[in-house]
């Protein structure tokens, strides 16, 4: 079936139109392609996709350890003769692509779609990469959606057009698509036939000499594909009133674009990799001046200006960030020579500062407090709800780039440290999913390179910073169905850690993981520090009796403070001078007791005892601050 059968045949019989998300648009499309094996790693903004698509019957869905082995699962399903999907945020095909730049040369016997989801603006990433580009590395066409109902009907029309020419499909998603809703018509599943793995070892084996026959069949499929983008109900030509300047866009780009320009002629791609050069060729003849609005990189504008196609882009627009009317109305007045808008001349409305902080009690709270207190130490961190330990109070990360990062790169600081830091302390940090995505490796790198690293293993049994979803460490499947649990110190072990320097400890149990930790960085070989107690969001955490601040007792000493617990807060500042003429701050506290969920992690370093259960009053006390 074609793409312009897909968008125009959806059954009679389906729900009336239902309001989704992109993400949820997409898992509905994916059960009624007749999808039979789904796999992804949690990542936002593509998390949803999988969640929504494992809620469908008729499909195997798993969350994968790593980016690399979903793709690699899907892979095998389409192997097989079964059509599947694959979902992952941007920098997880980074991990993916060493499947996927093979997988080109193979090809696909049944529809695959690789749903990417860049984050565009940063919302919840380390870096804001184009995804477009895997389609011109891997040669794969790519399509980009605009709202929640294109979400739904290209990832439909992707999986025709991956059966049709043989090839994996990019569905290329942003956060502004995966995460507004809208409303969307929806179809029935249709049932399709598996037709079962057929043994082809010039195909599916990828030794060179059969990959060398295969890559003339790739540049013959891009030729092919090219001729479809011309003619592809999926590009579509908006003529407008206002010739002055026309616009080539695709995705949520066209969205600001209609809406800043609703009289301009657009050219809105769909299937925007191969680019439709004569399409655009022709269009620029209803256009005085062509533009190029996309997120984030000039890929289009290069492309058309090595056909000679007169066109700006990023010499007028922003290389990073959404193009968002307040972006694209004051490039264009400029272009033409015409007044700013009013907006554009507005001061921007101050906000609140409201800094991320950890949860109310989360176990990672105590580690980053104690890590802390230490001194001449150097601590390489990873992805997660932990990364925020860089900041206020604890000030305790140093460094953070990727998924599993912590590992190499605190082996590097220690056989790249200089002579005068020979006694400065090497300590990685790294959560429990990310060390089974990509950190297993890079320990097993330490312990064969003989590295002095402490390694912190932060084991809160969820993958928490996109939603608490499940994982190996934590024995449930993504059904919350009883499945093998990971034992880290097992496994540790395994990788060659001495089982001497093998240490499990309660996270909320300052004082021992304090102890451990200046142990262990005194010891001149790898060491790994396991901290065991769940993420508070998940329902293996058990809350606790509250606690609440006596505060005529508070003397402002502020330890509890430090701690950075969200549900602390500092009720008064003082500035006093001490009697060696040394002047210090006390802040005083009170403990949200609502919020509070009784971890005692402020109890530790309260010097003056002044925190207690909320039940242990027997009345309200009278607050009678002594001068």
């Amino acid at each position: 079936m074609s793409a312009e059968a897909v968008l125009s045949n959806r059954p009679v019989e389906a729900p009336s139109r239902l309001l989704m998300s992109g993400n949820e648009a997409v898992a509905r499309a994916v059960w009624e392609a007749g999808v039979r094996v789904a796999a992804a790693y949690p990542g936002t903004p593509a998390t949803e996709m999988l969640e929504c698509v494992a809620t469908y019957p008729d499909i195997y869905a798993e969350w994968s350890v790593n980016e690399k082995v979903s793709l690699e699962v899907a892979f095998g399903a389409a192997m097989a003769g079964s059509r599947s999907f694959c979902a992952m945020k941007h920098v997880g095909m980074n991990v993916a692509s060493d499947a996927l730049m093979t997988m080109t040369l193979t090809g696909v016997a049944a529809g695959l779609v690789i749903a990417i989801a860049d984050d565009v603006g940063l919302s919840s990433s380390q870096n804001e990469q184009d995804s477009r580009f895997w389609g011109r590395f891997a040669h794969v066409p790519i399509l980009e959606p605009a709202d929640s109902q294109e979400a739904h009907d290209f990832a439909l029309a992707a999986f025709e057009l991956s059966e049709r020419f043989e090839t994996p499909v990019i569905l290329r998603m942003t956060t502004r698509i995966c995460h507004v809703k809208g409303l969307v018509g929806v179809g029935l599943r249709n049932e399709r036939p598996v037709a079962g793995f057929h043994k082809d070892v010039g195909r599916w084996v990828m030794v060179p000499s059969a990959a060398g026959r295969r890559l003339p069949m790739v540049f013959d499929r891009e030729r092919r594909l090219r001729a479809e983008a011309e003619v592809s109900a999926l590009n579509v030509i908006e003529a407008g009133s206002d010739r002055r300047v026309g616009f080539v866009t695709s995705g949520p780009a066209y969205m600001h674009v209609r809406e800043s320009f609703p009289e301009a002629p657009v050219f809105k791609l769909g299937l925007s990799f191969p680019v439709p050069f004569d399409s655009v060729r022709e269009f620029a003849g209803q256009c005085d001046t062509l533009v190029v609005v996309e997120e984030v990189e000039p890929l289009i504008e290069t492309e058309l200006k090595a056909q000679g196609i007169t066109v700006s882009g990023k010499d007028i627009l922003p290389q990073s960030g959404e193009l968002s009317p307040q972006v694209l109305k004051p490039a264009m007045a400029r272009l033409l020579g015409e007044a700013l808008p009013d907006s554009a001349r507005a001061a921007p409305m101050p906000v609140f500062p409201r800094p991320p902080t950890m949860c109310v009690a989360c176990p990672h709270l105590g580690v980053y407090y104690t890590l802390s207190q230490l001194r001449n130490v150097t601590i390489s961190g990873d992805i997660g709800c932990y990364t925020l330990g860089f900041g206020q109070p604890w000030n305790a990360l140093d460094a953070c780039i990727s998924m599993g990062a912590s590992m190499g790169m605190a082996l590097g600081l220690d056989k790249g440290r200089s002579a005068s830091e020979e006694k400065q302390k090497i300590v990685a940090v790294i959560g429990d999913s990310t060390f089974l995505h990509m950190g297993m490796q890079g320990l097993l790198d330490i312990v064969y390179n003989r590295g002095n690293v402490t390694v912190l293993l932060l084991d809160n049994r969820a993958v928490g910073m996109t939603g608490g979803q499940d994982n190996p460490g934590n024995g449930r499947d993504i059904h919350g169905n009883e499945a093998p649990r990971v034992d880290f110190a097992t496994l540790v072990k395994a990788l060659g850690v001495r089982e001497e320097r093998v240490h499990v400890v309660d996270a909320y149990e300052l004082p021992v993981l304090l102890r451990t930790l200046r142990d262990e960085t005194k010891i001149p070989e790898p060491s790994v520090i396991i901290t065991s107690q769940p993420c508070v969001l998940i329902k293996d955490y058990h809350a606790l009796k509250p606690y609440t601040v006596v505060e005529d007792r508070c003397t402002g000493c502020g330890n509890c403070v430090d701690v950075g617990c969200p549900a602390i807060h500092v009720t008064r500042r003082d500035r006093v001078t001490k009697a060696s003429g040394r002047e210090v701050e006390l802040a005083f506290v009170r403990i949200e007791s609502a919020a509070c969920t009784g971890c005692g992690l402020c109890l530790k370093p309260c010097a003056p005892d002044a925190i207690v259960h909320v039940d242990t009053l027997a009345m309200p006390i009278k607050v009678v601050r002594k001068s």
